[in-house]
């Protein structure tokens, strides 16, 4: 049964982040990934092993896991891919989908997170707000200055949904048109009527979530055809964060406690001068 929000806070208490140091422990953040992806959304995932989730990726990432202390199960996850580990595996998984060369060429260090995703009846918001602040510590020890990643919006309809909300955040939330990514498999246009506006509340919430924290959205969408989603590429400045979050991610500030230690910051020179979204 999904948590109500008057209990929240209680769960919320119940949570705590780590870092899988293990192999079993990274299979549970793809088992997860496998029910919520696979059962739940019906994507066709890569299964090297039954009811698991995986690709290529898993071996040169950060898996970030959020556990439920009372029953002992991961009920949210994300990886996080950093640029020294992403030349190691060939590239960023975004790159893949879109053409990120002008976003990559900004100065200073990058991370990618993917497969975010929170077990139903977690999705009160106390699960990603744990994963967020467990993410935001990595990011000040790793002195990140951009995060990159894709928010997945369903094809259930077609894709109408997912062309009225690039419309709907074309003008207000797109980065300047030098730091706009090309996708390499773009979603099909809808033709006929501009699209209405998708009803209020319909952002998919990982996509709010960016959003709220100061991320921008890169560019046109692309066609996902084995998740059966529309991905839409995401910049996060963080110099640009949202004052509500800066608290928290600047000054880390977490409640939450993270019980496995972060690996120490990869050493690599700094640049003199950022380049920041304007």
């Amino acid at each position: 049964m999904p948590i109500t929000s008057a209990t929240s806070a209680k769960v919320a208490a119940t949570l705590v982040a780590e870092l899988a140091t293990t192999k079993e422990q990274m299979r549970e953040s793809q088992r997860l990934r496998y029910r919520v992806f696979a059962r739940e959304l019906g994507a066709h995932v890569q299964m090297p092993l039954p009811g698991h989730e995986a690709d290529r990726y898993d071996h040169y990432c950060h898996h970030l896991l959020v556990r439920d202390r009372h029953s002992g199960e991961v009920v949210a996850s994300t990886r996080i891919l950093t640029d020294t580990q992403s030349r190691l595996g060939g590239g960023f998984y975004s790159e893949a989908e879109f053409d990120f060369s002008p976003v990559l060429a900004l100065p200073g260090r990058i991370i990618e997170i993917g497969r975010t995703c929170v077990a139903p009846a977690y999705r009160n918001g106390g699960a990603i707000s744990v994963l967020w602040l467990a993410l935001a510590r990595f990011m000040v020890i790793h002195r990140v200055d951009y995060m990159i990643g894709c928010a997945s919006i369903g094809l259930r309809d077609g894709g109408a949904q997912a062309q009225a909300i690039t419309e709907q955040l074309r003008t207000s939330h797109f980065t300047p048109a030098n730091l706009r990514t090309r996708p390499r498999d773009p979603l099909p246009r809808i033709v006929g009527d501009r699209p209405t506006d998708p009803p209020s509340g319909s952002l998919p919430p990982l996509l709010k979530a960016y959003l709220r924290l100061g991320a921008r959205v890169c560019g046109e969408p692309c066609l996902d055809r084995a998740f059966n989603v529309a991905d839409l590429p995401i910049l996060l400045d963080v110099d640009r964060l949202d004052a509500r979050y800066r608290r928290h991610f600047v000054h880390n500030r977490a409640t939450t406690a993270v019980s496995t230690p972060i690996p120490p910051p990869i050493r690599t020179a700094r640049h003199a001068h950022r380049a920041t979204l304007r």
